[in-house]
């Protein structure tokens, strides 16, 4: 299969071509160069946009403006690059027969959970919270591209994110039992999500596999080592061993079970894979600060 990837030059989108290359004839676009961009231009550059899409037969979506990019460019160019060139990209692709477009979203739409309280068991039918320009322009992305499917039927995933980011060792160990994943994990549930080809819109949390229980939510939000104990055990001893403090609360759990179900997601890289990493020396897991 012919896959355009938009955004390979970043960090998502270098580790999809690579995954994909040696399974599917793949097309990078991206405004910057990479060693997975064939084209280099903007995804606004309609000419450069019709070669990209030339006998394509599914799109993976994962250009935009992010989080950093907020109060770094204007609110209008968020649009621009993460409303309107989506919906042109998928307008185009549609024209030209394309039925299968993946989209790379956030769970940043769901905002952060109670500043007291309990946790908050965040799943596909939790309310999205936008806070800023960025998060509102996913959610208007994640619009345009539903009733778009809807018109020209589609077969359209939704696959918002968990934190997938470069950040110190303890932060990213926690944070994979209740909002984090790997990197390859997400490359997993694009590749899967990839191979439906039936006309509909499906949304998927892709977010580490928790240990916690919606049981569990109201002593997260108040006392979250006691828990960390008995759900975590090792990492807690590992947390331990290293000295590093545990968090008192927990404020939200990203629950992933639908795209386990659906999709046949598995997430492999949990906490114990960063503490392998950071053993390693991986440059992705930062010194503890």
């Amino acid at each position: 299969m012919k896959v355009l990837i938009t955004g390979s030059s970043g960090r998502l989108g270098r580790a999809l071509a690579a995954a994909l290359t040696p399974v599917h004839r793949v097309v990078g676009l991206d405004r910057q160069p990479g060693p997975h961009t064939h084209i280099v231009a903007d995804l606004g550059d309609t000419g450069a946009l019709q070669q990209a899409l030339a006998g394509v037969q599914a799109v993976l979506h994962t250009a935009a403006l992010h989080a950093p990019h907020v109060g770094q460019v204007t609110d209008a160019e968020f649009w621009r690059v993460n409303v309107l060139a989506t919906r042109r990209l998928v307008e185009e692709a549609a024209a030209r027969g394309v039925r299968r477009f993946v989209f790379t979203s956030t769970t940043a739409l769901y905002g952060a959970g109670q500043a007291d309280g309990p946790a908050q068991w965040v799943d596909e039918s939790t309310m999205p919270r936008p806070r800023s320009v960025y998060h509102h322009s996913k959610l208007a992305a994640e619009s345009e591209l539903q009733a778009l499917a809807a018109r020209d039927g589609l077969a359209l995933s939704l696959l918002r994110m968990g934190r997938c980011f470069p950040e110190p060792a303890p932060d990213m160990a926690l944070h994979r039992l209740h909002r984090g994943v790997d990197l390859r994990d997400v490359v997993q549930a694009h590749a899967l999500a990839l191979d439906d080809d039936t006309p509909r819109v499906r949304c998927f949390v892709v977010s580490g596999p928790t240990p916690f229980l919606r049981s569990d939510l109201v002593a997260l939000g108040d006392d979250a080592p006691a828990v960390l104990q008995v759900r975590a055990p090792s990492l807690v001893a590992a947390f331990a061993a290293r000295g590093w403090p545990l968090p008192r609360r927990l404020d939200r759990v990203y629950a992933s079970h639908r795209a386990a179900a659906e999709l046949g997601w598995r997430a492999d890289h949990g906490p114990e894979a960063v503490l392998q990493q950071f053993a390693q020396g991986d440059p992705a897991v930062l010194p503890p600060g």
